[in-house]
């Protein structure tokens, strides 16, 4: 028989007593350190200013600081003896005096954190939904990349280099392991090197968990707002929803939106050519092998195929003329402007100018860095002598003419 717990000694029972204490003493010191938050403070700060740019960033800066400080408050009583909090909130003190920042005032946006695992794991993550499971997997958003061709057609790729390419007959713009796209050109005019793009075949792999494969087609003067199959989706797997397409403006402008892969598709007609754009997911953008090397928007147009936008034949519309109508769409005399200049002049169809201007438009919904919007080119230009300049240039020749007699 063991003994009972009224034949305990003083000295068994003060021993009992002091562990049980230090156990309680532990307990209580560990859960009060673990509430002390200042860490997540601190992450949520560099989160909020890692890419402040534009004009507006000196205001964003001081929205997130003040976020850092409603943050150290709200941890303030578990944190008292923590040093890297009293560092935190001094250097708040500081930074804001520095940059001018009240104490009052809108603060920044919560940052979206992961959900909390569960019991049944990543399975039950709705993985159909691109961004939803990268953050789930990373704890931050996906990162994006821009590419477009469209006019001559002129290659914007995915590193925002600009091709003007010949590239006549069936090109990849896209071959990875989740999206094949391929456009066909046609000569513009006979007597030119220039091609535009006639008919665009963009096909989305089969993902077995989201959707089946799906093909859409367009081709001058058909702009259908539906896949080859006639559907508007993925299919009827559950993730088929993820794939959508939208019809923006009839025969002029479709939208194909794949969710599953973070991927945005722009298609556009603008007089006799078609125009593509893409905001891709970068992961998804480098998903392909050694054997799909070629791809222009990835490599670009090559060399042999790449032709100088400073070298354009005229067919009917002049060059000064051509810079006017471009003007209108396109104030800024970047690599669309001399596009728009160049595809005018050669084709001699004025339509030329919305493309440009439909490529300019996309760039802004989709490209991720709006300080990388305008690509300027040197001596790129189809004869971008302006006439008011050339009367500068003549009149000062006669001028240096006149003193020199």
């Amino acid at each position: 028989m063991g003994k009972s717990a009224c034949s305990t000694s003083p000295q068994q029972l003060e021993s009992t007593c002091f562990i049980l204490r230090a156990l309680f003493l532990l307990l209580f010191c560990r859960h009060a350190c673990c509430q002390c938050k200042i860490l997540r403070c601190n992450a949520d700060y560099v989160a909020a200013t890692l890419n402040l740019r534009g004009s507006n960033k000196d205001a964003a800066y001081c929205n997130a600081l003040r976020s850092y400080s409603h943050c150290t408050r709200k941890t303030a009583r578990t944190c008292r003896g923590d040093l890297v909090y009293h560092s935190a909130v001094h250097g708040i003190e500081d930074l804001m005096i520095q940059h001018n920042c009240s104490k009052e005032g809108p603060t920044s946006p919560p940052r979206p954190r992961p959900p909390a695992p569960n019991h049944q794991g990543f399975e039950s993550l709705d993985i159909c939904n691109y961004e939803k499971s990268f953050l789930y997997k990373h704890g931050q958003p996906p990162t994006y990349q821009h590419c477009a061709a469209f006019g001559d057609p002129h290659v914007r790729t995915f590193q925002d280099e600009f091709h003007t390419c010949r590239v006549e007959g069936s090109w990849p713009l896209l071959d990875n392991n989740y999206l094949f796209v391929q456009a066909t050109s046609y000569l513009v005019a006979k007597s030119s090197n220039a091609t535009a793009t006639g008919k665009l075949t963009i096909i989305f792999k089969n993902m077995k968990e989201c959707i089946d494969q799906k093909v859409y087609q367009a081709e001058i003067d058909n702009l259908p707002a539906a896949f080859e199959d006639g559907s508007v989706n993925g299919g009827e797997r559950p993730g088929g929803s993820s794939l959508t397409i939208q019809e923006h403006a009839p025969g002029q402008h479709v939208e194909i939106r794949a969710a599953y892969i973070g991927t945005i598709i722009a298609v556009r007609q603008a007089g006799r050519q078609l125009s593509f754009s893409i905001r891709a997911a970068e992961e998804v953008a480098r998903s392909f092998t050694e054997e799909q090397d070629l791809q222009l928007c990835v490599g670009g147009c090559p060399p042999s195929q790449r032709i100088s936008r400073s070298e354009c034949r005229h067919t009917g519309i002049a060059t000064e003329t051509a810079r006017l109508l471009c003007k209108e769409k396109l104030p800024v005399e970047d690599v669309y402007f001399q596009s728009c200049v160049f595809d005018v002049v050669t084709s001699g169809d004025a339509n030329f100018t919305l493309a440009a201007h439909g490529a300019l438009e996309d760039a802004k919904m989709f490209h991720p860095d709006a300080e990388k919007l305008h690509i300027f080119q040197t001596g790129a230009g189809c004869c971008l002598i302006s006439l008011p300049f050339l009367l500068v240039i003549v009149t000062s020749n006669l001028l240096a003419i006149q003193l020199c007699f």
